[in-house]
């Protein structure tokens, strides 16, 4: 994590020292020595630094804590595109799954509809083998009742039928 800045600096100083310190720094590198056969200038390395360093210990608190604050906003911006693509992979994930599960709705759908229609067309089949089977039986119990009924009427015919006369019994004198 960065570090906050030290609030405990000196005040702020004047926009007038910091212009001279960096003017300094300006003059030192135009008045350097040349090196011979180079557009390079010979300065003095430690001297140079201190003054860099002069240099931003004058710079104002508020560029220190701007500084500052654009890591930690850069900080927060990584945090927050880290937890968006943790939300996105998640939402993913989510969509895959209720896809997978409508999938599967649907395939379970399909099965119960193959099954109603199986269950129907042994429906079906049972209606017409029972019609067939009762056709063949009734068929028969007609055929059965139609000679009981000519054996009725015959017999009723007969009944009916004239008799011969009675032979006449015999007298007895």
């Amino acid at each position: 994590m960065i570090d906050q800045p030290d609030h405990s600096a000196p005040s702020s100083p004047t926009p007038g020292r910091l212009a001279e310190l960096l003017e300094d720094l300006i003059t030192e590198i135009e008045n350097a020595r040349a090196v011979p056969l180079s557009s390079n200038v010979m300065v003095s390395q430690e001297e140079i630094l201190d003054r860099l360093h002069e240099v931003m210990d004058e710079l104002p608190e508020e560029l220190r804590s701007a500084r500052w604050m654009v890591r930690e906003r850069e900080s927060y911006i990584a945090r927050t595109n880290e937890r968006a693509q943790e939300l996105v992979n998640k939402a993913k994930a989510e969509s895959q799954r209720l896809v997978s599960e409508n999938y599967i709705v649907q395939e379970a759908v399909e099965e119960a509809n193959t099954l109603v229609r199986n269950a129907e067309n042994e429906a079906r089949r049972i209606r017409l083998e029972s019609e067939d089977y009762a056709e063949r039986h009734l068929s028969e119990a007609e055929t059965v009742l139609g000679e009981l009924y000519r054996y009725v009427t015959e017999a009723r015919a007969e009944l009916h039928q004239s008799l011969p006369p009675a032979p006449e019994p015999p007298v007895l004198e």
